[in-house]
């Protein structure tokens, strides 16, 4: 027999059918406004249950009794593609296992298990795929956790850019832990783990499409540690994120319409990289909106703020971590960047794609 905190669930709920017109373009994966809409048209409507409803990077479930464990599960599955599958600083396997170890991980959860699903395109290199294979086994033991099952399936060549890997991921969440995106408040400090966008921009360059070459590295890395490290300094946290697609503007966002909060940034406070924002002026980008693989975005109570910042900034993973704004009680749902120059600005979602295929 069943806990009985799992809840039951009847069944999907029909979504709004979408207009026969409407069909999906590259913006759709791009973590900002569009995806946001075609989650909650179509994939939040389809699969409506209540381990689903906080809008977080896993789902919190209860455990069988007859296991003899308490507390409860953190379960979360994502996709990945990317062009190149190497670049600098990572590849597509090492995306793959640190992208769902970080989305279980978001919950505070102990991240346990993998299961990885490939799909390959006729033609791939058997030398590519032992290097991507052998890569993220080297990402599973940096996190700490066992890959136990998967899956193969073949497309004709032209359908997968070489490969696309689906990962699930099960972990733990200790008792009385309750982490999530809809509990920010009033008050709370926002902390980031180090500077942003080096991922978006590594693929984009490793691409050899912008007619220039920077050193610059995807900070692609499992967060588990750092966060438990964080955890046992700052055991009341009420928010654990990683901004990938969309960036730190849309991830922010998503989480002051979660709480119904508003949030200050200040912009002198958030951290990029000289060759980053070289190569976003060049380019005609903002850093606040290129997608991240290994950074931190940490909303804690004020009291608890000072000693959040010692334990990350004592991890390497976090030695970077700033103070880069506050929540607020107004406007709920807003998020309002302080600018170098003294004004305010809306930070809003990502509206349609900046950089498409980097995770």
């Amino acid at each position: 027999m069943l806990n009985s905190s799992i809840p039951t669930f009847e069944g999907p709920v029909c979504p709004v059918p979408l207009r026969h017109e409407e069909q999906i373009v590259i913006g759709h994966g791009s973590g900002g406004r569009m995806t946001h809409d075609l989650i909650q048209k179509i994939f939040a409507p389809a699969f409506a249950n209540p381990a689903v409803k906080d809008s977080n990077d896993s789902a919190a479930v209860g455990l069988p009794a007859a296991a003899g464990l308490q507390g409860r599960l953190a379960i979360s599955t994502d996709s990945h593609i990317v062009t190149p599958l190497f670049f600098p600083g990572g590849d597509i396997g090492r995306l793959a296992v640190c992208g769902t170890v970080n989305d279980v991980s978001m919950s505070g959860a102990l991240p346990l298990y993998l299961t990885a699903g490939f799909i390959l395109e006729e033609g791939l290199p058997i030398a590519i795929l032992e290097k991507v294979a052998a890569s993220m086994q080297a990402a599973a033991l940096e996190a700490g956790v066992y890959i136990i099952a998967g899956d193969t399936k073949v497309v004709e060549k032209g359908k997968a850019d070489g490969l696309f890997i689906n990962t699930a991921g099960v972990g733990w969440i200790p008792p009385g832990r309750d982490i999530g995106g809809q509990l920010a408040r009033p008050g709370d400090v926002i902390l980031l783990s180090g500077p942003i966008g080096a991922h978006g921009i590594a693929v984009l360059i490793a691409r050899g499409e912008l007619g220039f070459e920077a050193d610059i590295h995807s900070d692609v890395a499992p967060l588990n540690h750092l966060i438990q490290a964080l955890l046992a300094a700052a055991p009341h946290t009420h928010v654990l994120r990683d901004p990938t697609r969309g960036g730190l503007g849309t991830t922010l966002n998503e989480i002051a319409v979660q709480s119904q909060v508003g949030m200050l940034i200040e912009e002198r406070s958030v951290p990029v990289l000289p060759a980053v924002r070289a190569a976003s002026e060049m380019l005609g980008f903002d850093p606040l909106y290129i997608a991240n693989e290994g950074k931190l975005i940490v909303i804690v109570p004020a009291e608890e703020a000072d000693n959040a910042l010692l334990a990350m900034r004592k991890h390497p993973l976090g030695s970077d971590t700033v103070c880069i704004g506050q929540v607020r009680s107004d406007p709920p749902g807003r998020v309002l960047l302080h600018t170098l120059v003294g004004g305010t600005r809306i930070i809003d979602m990502l509206s349609g794609e900046m950089l498409p295929r980097i995770c």
